[in-house]
């Protein structure tokens, strides 16, 4: 029997996203869309489509939306579910070009005439009254936050980083499982911090990054902690967890295998 290495890899062991391509379910919560302070849409008939896997998008009616706010660019769009219209976004005297899409008659029955923004084009998204970031939150993930007292090893080329009696494990559906830290267990002699900022829908917005420096190298990047996280993960504040994909990770002693790099480029490779 070959012996499971951290490097060696494997089936993944955690669920993956299980939500086809092309799936459309209502949104039972209102959605609110601002720019430049402004609001650009207001419904409680949203639908969403899933475009990869991993999490959907969401499709706002026409009637719903500001009027004059979308001006159609003439130009057609192949999209994996359909075709669309390219939009340009008008607010004030803001003009943000293919910042929408209005879905034609050969998309899913359920979104043909709502129109699905690029995230980035809306300032400020609303889930009722409670901002979103990100992208909008699947409702067929779920985390958890699960305080673990399974001792966690973290080398990298050789050198041991972290060496914690108990963890937090976060639980991410279609993700690796992640462990959040106490401190006190970490190497920081080995830790650098950066400017690096990153937010999740489900986590919130991290308040500090790491590269980690070895005897060999320096590795930028490998570790993260949400000071002030979203209630569902409370239990992670101010702990620090690392990049399984780039460390090696032992679990009560036995080696954990380098999950598979997860992002959307690999989920469209996987499902297109």
């Amino acid at each position: 029997m070959t012996q499971q290495t951290p490097d060696t890899p494997q089936t993944p062991d955690y669920p993956a996203m299980i939500v086809p391509v092309g799936h459309v379910e209502p949104v039972p919560r209102r959605i609110r869309g601002f720019v430049a302070g402004r609001p650009v849409f207001d419904t409680v008939r949203a639908r969403y489509v899933w475009l990869w896997p991993g999490y959907p998008q969401y499709c706002v009616p026409r009637d719903d939306i500001v009027e004059g706010a979308l001006v159609d660019e003439g130009r057609s769009m192949a999209l994996k579910v359909g075709g669309a219209r390219r939009q340009t976004l008008q607010v004030g005297s803001l003009t943000r070009p293919g910042a929408a899409w209005e879905w034609g008659e050969d998309a899913p029955s359920g979104i043909v005439g709502h129109v699905s923004f690029r995230w980035e084009a809306i300032d400020a998204w609303f889930e009722e009254d409670e901002q979103v970031f990100v992208h909008p939150r699947s409702p067929y993930t779920r985390v958890d936050a699960l305080r673990s007292g399974r001792a966690v090893r973290v080398e990298l080329d050789g050198a041991v980083l972290a060496d914690a009696p108990s963890s937090v494990m976060v639980l991410e559906t279609g993700l690796p499982t992640r462990y959040y830290l106490d401190r006190v267990y970490l190497d920081w002699t080995r830790m650098e911090p950066t400017e690096t900022v990153t937010s999740c829908p489900y986590k919130g917005m991290t308040s500090g990054y790491w590269s980690v420096r070895t005897d060999t190298a320096t590795h930028p990047d490998l570790a993260w902690t949400y000071d002030f996280p979203t209630r569902q993960v409370s239990p992670i504040a101010g702990l620090v967890a690392f990049y399984n994909e780039k460390v090696d990770l032992y679990l009560d002693g036995k080696p954990l295998p380098r999950p598979v790099p997860v992002s959307r480029a690999n989920w469209e490779k996987e499902h297109r």
